[in-house]
């Protein structure tokens, strides 16, 4: 593994075990030209890891426009029970 332009610094992944050779602590992490990669030091394994999406955010209170809040809202009215007396 020389030092390619475009190809990042091989990072090892700790308690990582190849998936060719069962040898552990010998998996490095790398990207090149955008694309992820790991490969195994030991016997020269190398899969290119295609990474999911990132999940996109929970609907919350805190990430609501102000339209959508006020869709929501609905008047309250209360009841005094000693007044029904």
């Amino acid at each position: 593994m020389s030092n390619v332009p475009g190809k990042s610094k091989p990072r090892f992944i700790a308690g990582a075990v190849c998936p060719r050779c069962g040898e552990m602590d010998k998996t490095v992490a790398y990207k090149e030209e955008e694309e992820n990669f790991r490969e195994c030091v030991s016997c020269g394994f190398k899969e290119q890891l295609r990474l999911q999406a990132a999940p996109r955010e929970l609907d919350t209170r805190v990430n609501r426009s102000e339209e959508e809040k006020q869709r929501e809202t609905s008047v309250v009215r209360l009841i005094d029970p000693a007044a029904d007396g």
